[in-house]
């Protein structure tokens, strides 16, 4: 399981003791410099692609993929490229 927010990971890790199996969390934790909202998701590795990656590194670590699957998409997702990100276009601005 990986528990996502735009806010801090400390959100998500409050239902950490209650979920059973293999738990991660990803958040935005401090300050991001980004100029669009994708680019802060990308950043801080929020967005779908960076969920997907984490998810792909705690299968590895398990044994269930090889284990240079989750280096071979963060270089194919291009995670190191904050202007790479797409998540959130729309919606959501105050």
């Amino acid at each position: 399981v990986i528990g996502v927010s735009d806010y801090m990971r400390a959100v998500q890790d409050q239902i950490r003791e209650w979920v059973p199996g293999t738990y991660a969390s990803l958040g935005a934790d401090g300050f991001g410099f980004s100029d669009t909202r994708p680019a802060a998701r990308r950043f801080f590795h929020i967005d779908g692609p960076s969920v997907a990656v984490r998810a792909l590194q705690l299968l590895a670590r398990e044994g269930k993929v090889p284990a240079d699957v989750p280096a071979k998409a963060a270089a194919k997702y291009q995670l190191d490229d904050v202007t790479a990100g797409t998540s959130g276009n729309a919606g959501g601005e105050s």
